[in-house]
C-alpha cells in the first residue's frame, strides 16, 4: 500500500516554532527511511517551497537553498516517488468534485484527491480534515 502526505506535514518538519515539530519531522524522517512507497505530489512540493520560505508566515522562514535541500533529500530516497498528473487528470478531478464542490482551500485538496486516485494512492498523511470529505480515501493524522 502507498500513502501520499500533504503539505502541512512537510511544513511542520521544518517549523521549530510549531508544537508538533519534533513529531512532524520524526514522522518525515521515518517516513524518508523507508521501505513503503511514498507518493509526493508536485502540488505538496511546491506548496511547501512556498510556505517555507514565505517571510509573512514564519519569523524564520527557510531560504529557497534549505528548502530544495530537503525537498532533494526526500528525492534521493528509492521508495520515494514525485508524481503529477497523468493524461485523463481533469477527468480524475471532475469525479472527486461531483459531491463535494471545491472552492478557496478546499481546491488544492480536491487536486491532491485526483492525484492519489489516478496513481493509486489510498492514503494522505495531514492534519487538514477537508481531506475527510472526499470519498474514496483515508486522511489520516500523523499527531493523533
Amino acid at each position: 500500500m502507498s500513502a501520499t502526505l500533504d503539505t502541512n506535514v512537510l511544513v511542520y518538519a521544518c517549523d521549530q516554532a510549531s508544537p508538533v515539530h519534533k513529531r512532524a519531522l520524526d514522522f518525515v524522517q521515518q517516513l524518508a527511511a523507508g521501505p513503503e512507497l511514498l507518493h509526493l505530489f508536485w502540488p505538496v512540493v511546491m506548496g511547501y517551497l512556498r510556505i517555507a520560505t514565505h517571510p509573512t508566515i514564519f519569523e524564520q522562514p527557510l531560504s529557497y537553498a534549505d528548502a530544495m535541500a530537503n525537498i532533494d533529500d526526500l528525492l534521493t530516497r528509492s521508495h520515494i516517488r514525485v508524481t503529477g498528473e497523468n493524461d485523463g487528470f481533469w477527468d480524475s478531478y471532475t469525479r472527486v468534485t461531483e459531491r463535494v464542490a471545491p472552492r478557496g482551500n478546499l481546491v488544492p485538496d480536491a487536486h491532491v484527491v485526483a492525484l492519489m486516485r489516478q496513481h493509486g494512492v489510498a492514503t494522505v498523511w495531514s492534519r487538514d480534515r477537508d481531506f475527510r470529505k472526499f470519498d474514496g480515501i483515508t486522511a489520516r493524522d500523523p499527531f493523533k
